[in-house]
């Protein structure tokens, strides 16, 4: 199947479908319990990560039992930090932990973007494994964190509620801070690139932590790194597709962030209401969400009319199911497949 048939780019090119194509953020993930035996195959996180056979299995396994018209590569969005020369490791039920970026000094250590790829060649293995083993209708989805979410995790060591750290560098040392943005974003337009090479016919930009940021400080932070990403992969590559997903963030700031990266999607939390984003953001492109992720844990009657409210609310546009966030490991499998097969009922 061309690529400009499957369901997943039909959307993002902004055709109106009877049913949207439907996958789920995080659909590899500790829910599922043969994600589980394969990670405790690979020894940890970052093991499965960087290997190329493990990682397409996970990637494989929600295809397989779910028929998503979609699969996301398995990887993380602190590879890039750790390539770029941080330290980066994992507690078990606490997360990610990175050594910390908050002086130029620490700034100085890092290496250039575009030496990130030895230590990211597994991940490009990973992409290539999955477009040969993908079923042909199935669209691949290669992704990377967003420049100013990659850098609240360099500069804090750790996810923190409200990013304080990153925002004190950013007022205090505004020149270490740019140079931060800057790199992260080189690196990623270097990593997207060479996912793209391998296979990938569509990449997401994460930006978890973008609801944090003000006005002034979206536009800059956020808004205008993905934008530059944005430019450089269209010129180079105008047949790829682009998700953005500023989490977080009020309605004005996702459609500026909309008009101004000229993205091909944005994906809304579930917080977002449907009806202000069919009148706002629908008319402009494609939108992909946004059912809450807890409806996968409790299920019910409410999961299959929720399901179906939002097929109805988006059914006018360009629109792509999803979740509002990645679906958490306490969801129930069964659960999923009541969402899709209310979806496409």
């Amino acid at each position: 199947m061309d690529t400009a048939d499957k369901l997943l780019i039909r959307a993002l090119s902004g055709e109106t479908l009877e049913t949207p194509p439907v996958w789920m953020m995080r659909q590899a993930g500790r829910y599922l319990p043969e994600y589980r035996e394969t990670r405790a195959k690979a020894g940890d996180f970052l093991k499965l990560c960087y290997n190329p056979e493990l990682a397409t299995e996970v990637t494989l396994q929600p295809i397989r039992r779910y028929g998503f018209d979609a699969a996301i590569l398995f990887a993380d969005i602190l590879l890039i930090p750790q390539a770029l020369g941080a330290d980066l490791w994992f507690v078990t039920g606490e997360g990610p932990r990175l050594s910390t970026i908050t002086s130029k000094a620490d700034f100085n250590k890092l290496s250039d973007a575009d030496d990130v790829h030895e230590t990211l060649s597994p991940i490009y293995q990973t992409v290539r494994n999955l477009r040969e083993a993908l079923p042909p209708e199935t669209a691949l989805i290669g992704f990377a964190g967003a420049p100013w979410t990659v850098a609240t995790y360099m500069i804090a060591g750790r996810g923190t509620p409200d990013q304080a750290p990153a925002l004190a560098l950013m007022n205090e040392k505004p020149a270490v801070f740019d140079a931060l943005i800057e790199l992260i974003t080189e690196a990623t337009i270097q990593y997207l690139v060479e996912q793209i090479k391998a296979g990938a016919e569509v990449v997401k930009i994460f930006d978890s932590w973008a609801g944090v940021l003000s006005g002034f400080q979206f536009a800059k932070y956020a808004t205008r790194p993905t934008a530059r990403i944005v430019s450089v992969l269209r010129e180079e590559y105008p047949h790829v597709k682009i998700i953005g997903f500023p989490r977080g963030t009020s309605n004005e700031g996702i459609l500026n962030y909309t008009k101004t990266t000229e993205i091909d999607a944005v994906a809304i939390g579930a917080d977002v209401d449907a009806d202000w984003a069919v009148e706002n953001l629908q008319s402009i492109t494609c939108v992909q969400g946004n059912l809450d992720q807890s409806l996968l844990v409790s299920g019910g009657e409410k999961l299959v009319s929720e399901t179906k409210r939002i097929k109805a609310a988006f059914a006018g546009g360009p629109h792509i199911f999803n979740l509002g966030h990645g679906i958490t490991p306490d969801a129930d499998p069964d659960n999923v497949s009541r969402m899709v097969d209310a979806l496409r009922s």
